[in-house]
């Protein structure tokens, strides 16, 4: 069984429009999958993937074997992209991807309690298995106050209060140890009318994010990733819910605008110049066969830009 479906794999080589002799640099390289596809476009592509998962480092070094030579693995977080390039002598790009989904494999397995769907699975939610902050501590052991602000910031959840309400007074009585009790008191907190079966989705998003930092530094991240592409080079990017994508758009926005003096500035005094362009205006979505192969790709976008100096 494959570790993880990679997303929209097709688009994305495309989009990062693969050339010989190439660098690429796979940030969340998961079980392979992408990688898999850019190194297969030419016998000279080189490719450099970073994973903080130890689970999904074997997984992609087991794919990725009929490459080996033409790649280099490190366990890491992302956003930590300048030390792996160092370590690896990488100085520029000619395309990155940046996966920002959680793997299939980690929802799965049901002792890395990501899923709501998971009864009996302990709170956990990590994907660093090494790191010290779990969903068990964000639920139990938050002041409501910052558990309010959680839900409503990364979970967008409208029934917020509610929920960090009743979760105060379960908590009294015990701790919230299992997937399956927080998704059972969120469900309790929501108004019959607003229930379904994915009603504690936004909950478990927002203490998911906490947990592994997601946004923290994001923005500064895609930014610097962007500056070490070399001309031409391109930047895919997979986001799976608004506050990804919002701050994605965001830095390609910034990064493909040029002069910001204001308008009755007789020449330009600030020196900004355009760095990149975006390849799609829009995102790109799954198509409808993959969302019915994959539904997990549902709520996908991709977006491409191009390094312009």
């Amino acid at each position: 069984m494959e570790y993880h479906l990679p997303v929209m794999p097709e688009e994305v080589i495309e989009g990062l429009a693969v050339k010989g002799g190439g660098v690429y640099l796979d940030c969340t390289v998961g079980g392979g999958g992408h990688s898999f596809a850019i190194l297969a476009q030419d016998p000279t592509v080189r490719l450099v993937g970073i994973d903080r998962d130890g689970e999904a480092i074997e997984a992609a070094e087991r794919r990725l074997s009929p490459f080996r030579g033409r790649y280099e693995l490190y366990r890491d977080n992302f956003k930590n992209f300048r030390d792996v390039l160092y370590r690896a002598g990488v100085d520029g790009l000619d395309g990155v991807l940046l996966d920002l989904g959680i793997s299939s494999h980690q929802i799965d397995d049901e002792a890395r309690g990501f899923s709501y769907r998971s009864a009996s699975a302990p709170l956990d939610m990590r994907m660093d298995r090494d790191g010290l902050l779990t969903a068990e501590y964000v639920v139990n052991e938050y002041p409501e106050d910052k558990l309010l602000k959680i839900l409503r910031e990364y979970g967008e959840e409208p029934f917020a209060a509610v929920i960090v309400r009743n979760i105060a007074a379960r908590r009294k009585r015990g701790r919230i140890s299992t997937c399956g009790e927080l998704a059972e008191l969120v469900e309790e907190s929501i108004p019959p009318k607003f229930r379904s079966a994915a009603c504690a989705r936004q909950t478990f998003q927002a203490i998911r994010i906490e947990v592994n930092g997601e946004l923290e530094g994001l923005k500064e991240c895609v930014t610097g990733l962007a500056r070490r592409l070399k001309t031409g080079g391109r930047m895919c990017v997979l986001t799976f819910h608004s506050l990804e994508d919002r701050i994605v758009k965001q830095v390609f926005r910034e990064l493909e605008s040029e002069c910001e003096c204001p308008k009755n500035f007789p020449v330009c005094v600030c020196g900004k110049k355009r760095e990149l362009k975006t390849v799609n205006k829009k995102p790109i979505t799954a198509s409808e066969e993959e969302v019915n192969e994959n539904p997990r790709s549902k709520c996908a976008k991709l977006r491409i830009a191009e390094k312009t100096a």
